[in-house]
């Protein structure tokens, strides 16, 4: 047995101390050899003798366990000290990373209505049916719900449609006047070249006393915000339907590809259209308990602008992280 303590004793390696493992404690090694002989000890004998095998199997796990652990604290060591790294050389040179295209967009389009004294206001995303709908002018089983298709959780809450939920907080909150912008995420079941489930808005908001607004005012602010955001191009309104405004209309600005000459992106009309307007609709004003009070109101879609100024034609693209997209924008 001396020389088994020995050979685990002058193992240099956990890989040569499991060899010496196999030889002494393996079911053919040496303590296995010595336990089958036994069978071959006179009965009176037998019990001092698988005592004496007891204790030597005992000693020499320890002296194993021992061995062990001092040579996995060794190879750990020099493991630690292959791979350490000089704090103090120079580091590689990290490439510059950029804003994503619709964060850009976004913080493009914020900077501009701040500047025209515009607060930005936000709300929750998870919104009741009241600031979605019903102070939107869009009571129960009203037709122009079809409009949005709703994520709608069990207890009747929904993920919102649009950020116009937060207008009414706005106008629940506090008196007029009020110059808000209300940018942020929302969610619809839609799903195609140009339309994702989870998109962002921007939509704004003016209330002041009676007389003081006007759909003139609107259509200067959203003409003079199109030429910040697209240069020089031609602006029109045409009319529509808008069930929180009335008039409402849909903007529409000179086919940015074409220049107004007709192409496949505008279905050669020579027009895209960029966001929704019209004067708020004396029913919201109801709704939030303002009287005596007029204002304006318009919202536009963030990847809407990001695809046209940025000239992407797949809207999914803009959420897929293809970093090949994404290097472009640096």
């Amino acid at each position: 047995m001396e020389n088994l303590s020995a050979k685990i004793e002058a193992a240099d390696s956990l890989e040569s101390l499991e060899q010496v493992r196999v030889e002494v404690f393996g079911k053919k090694g040496a303590l296995a050899a010595e336990f089958a002989k036994l069978k071959d000890v006179p009965g009176p004998e037998k019990k001092a003798f698988a005592a004496g095998l007891n204790t030597q199997k005992a000693d020499l796990q320890a002296l194993f366990d021992r061995r062990h652990a001092e040579l996995a604290e060794a190879a750990l060591e020099a493991q630690l000290k292959a791979e350490a790294i000089d704090v103090t050389l120079y580091a590689q040179a990290s490439e510059r990373g950029a804003l994503h295209p619709v964060m850009e967009t976004m913080d493009a389009i914020i900077d501009y209505f701040v500047a025209m004294n515009f607060a930005v206001e936000t709300g929750p995303m998870v919104e009741d049916d009241f600031h979605n709908f019903e102070a939107l002018n869009l009571p129960k089983f009203h037709p122009a719900r079809d409009m949005q298709d709703t994520f709608y959780f069990g207890d009747g809450s929904l993920l919102r449609t649009h950020t116009s939920p937060v207008q009414i907080r706005t106008m629940l909150a506090q008196k007029p006047p009020i110059r808000i912008i209300a940018p942020g995420t929302v969610f619809r079941r839609d799903y195609d070249l140009t339309h994702t489930p989870m998109f962002h808005q921007v939509e704004g908001l003016v209330v002041e006393e009676e007389g003081k607004v006007s759909f003139a005012n609107l259509k200067y602010i959203l003409t003079d915000f199109l030429h910040h955001m697209f240069g020089d191009v031609d602006v029109r309104f045409r009319p529509s339907f808008f069930p929180f405004t009335e008039p409402s209309a849909e903007v529409d600005i000179s086919c940015i590809f074409c220049e107004g000459e007709g192409c496949r992106v505008c279905s050669h009309t020579g027009w895209l259209e960029v966001l929704g307007s019209g004067v708020v609709d004396p029913n919201v004003f109801k709704a939030v308990g303002y009287e005596g009070v007029s204002g304006y109101a318009f919202g536009l879609g963030v990847e809407r602008f990001a695809m046209l100024m940025h000239k992407i034609p797949d809207l999914r693209s803009l959420f897929e992280g293809d970093i090949r997209l994404l290097e472009q924008f640096k």
